[in-house]
């Protein structure tokens, strides 16, 4: 599975900019609100569970329960599977799970 590697940076903040049922791309930077220097990029998106905005991701190895959970509703192991907790907004940190066939890090200066 996949653990997301990321360049160094401020990459406090997270949004996920577009979703079109297969290609989801989010944002991270450290105020999303005229750009952001990072962008992640899944292609053939297969599961996913993440709020839309959140702040201070903690990026690890997925458990086998998320592994089953993604099987069971996919009915295959991806090949791309990320797992993190974040700050989602609410009084307790929010696990998330993503799961696509490929994915990319672009690093550079994006306008909102």
């Amino acid at each position: 599975m996949t653990r997301l590697p990321l360049p160094d940076g401020p990459w406090e903040a997270w949004e996920l900019r577009r979703f079109d049922g297969s290609r989801l791309t989010l944002a991270a930077g450290a105020d999303l609100t005229y750009h952001h220097g990072l962008e992640v990029e899944l292609t053939d998106v297969l599961y996913l569970r993440c709020p839309t905005a959140l702040m201070d991701p903690v990026f690890r190895e997925p458990t086998a329960e998320e592994r089953a959970e993604v099987v069971r509703s996919t009915g295959e192991e991806p090949p791309v599977l990320l797992a993190f907790e974040a700050d989602g907004g609410g009084t307790a940190p929010v696990r998330c799970l993503l799961a696509a066939e490929a994915w990319a890090v672009r690093q550079g200066r994006f306008p909102r």
